[in-house]
């Protein structure tokens, strides 16, 4: 019965941790091989470039500097009501065909857009956060 217990701690050897096997290493999974999105062939000498299709609508990024220059014009805030037909003065002729067309919230694009590109000047610091119907430079 002497050989059933620890000599370290006096725990039978099914309870204590000197007497227990030490655990097999987990078996490691072979990496995947990453899949690869382009061509590999080379290309020819003369043959065209693929070019992407251009933007149907102006993105967030591409908003937030006139709506900057919009706000600073202003003495660094504007009433909500009023950012949007000035915005789209400024604009004009700037936006995309796919721009006015109604977005999934029932908008314009570029109106939703412009909401976005101030929330991400809200998260840069540059717009201050928490005043509805105005938009305001910190």
């Amino acid at each position: 019965m002497a050989e059933d217990y620890c000599e370290l701690c006096d725990l039978p050897l099914s309870q204590c941790v000197h007497g227990r096997p030490e655990p097999k290493p987990a078996p490691v999974e072979p990496k995947a091989t990453p899949v690869r999105t382009r061509s590999t062939t080379p290309r020819v000498p003369g043959t065209p470039v693929k070019k992407s299709a251009p933007r149907k609508w102006t993105s967030p990024d591409e908003l937030k500097a006139p709506i900057v220059a919009l706000l600073q014009e202003h003495g660094g805030e504007l009433d909500a009501d009023d950012v949007f037909p000035t915005l789209d003065e400024r604009l004009g002729d700037a936006l995309r065909p796919g721009d006015r067309e109604p977005s999934p919230t029932g908008e314009p694009r570029w109106q939703l857009a412009a909401r976005k590109a101030r929330r991400a000047l809200q998260d840069e610091g540059i717009i201050e956060p928490g005043t509805p119907g105005v938009w305001r430079l910190r």
